[in-house]
């Protein structure tokens, strides 16, 4: 974890809030499923896959705390006042993107729709090309070379 430089605290003008990004397909989805019904898999198989997964989104939380441990806001429209690298942020630059992600799996699983896995493509181009870009130039501005070792010994998603 380390600190800005003083009086770098930039936050974003642009305001996409990345759980939106996620639940707004997704409820869509379950809506289209009311009136046109796509199963994925049977139930029983729909429910031994999706536990798992919501087990795994947990790591959104993990992440979410390490932010609050190091006293800086998870939101990226809000200003950065630290780097957090520990945790979840070992192995991944976005782990609550990725909890977000397992989470939405899981739950297209539990609720036995293909519906969502239809959305899920434009949801990961939308973080990766609209989303993480504009949170990574903000940290790289804050953290210069310290951002940009992590970013080349870390990966995106995993």
């Amino acid at each position: 974890m380390d600190n800005p430089p003083q009086g770098s605290s930039h936050a974003s003008s642009f305001h996409l809030p990345p759980p939106l990004v996620y639940a707004v397909p997704f409820v869509g989805a379950l809506l289209l499923d009311r009136w046109h019904p796509l199963p994925l898999l049977p139930r029983t198989i729909g429910t031994w896959i999706g536990l798992p997964l919501l087990a795994l989104a947990t790591i959104g939380i993990s992440a979410l705390l390490r932010f609050r441990r190091a006293r800086t806001s998870p939101l990226p429209w809000r200003p950065t006042t630290a780097l957090v690298t520990d945790g979840p942020y070992r192995i991944s630059r976005n782990p609550m993107y990725l909890g977000l992600t397992l989470l939405y799996l899981g739950a297209t699983a539990l609720a036995n729709s293909a519906w969502p896995l239809v959305g899920l493509p434009v949801i990961i181009l939308v973080m990766n090309v609209v989303v993480i870009p504009g949170e990574e130039a903000r940290l790289e501005a804050m953290f210069g070379p310290t951002y940009r070792e992590y970013c080349a010994r870390v990966r995106r998603w995993v």
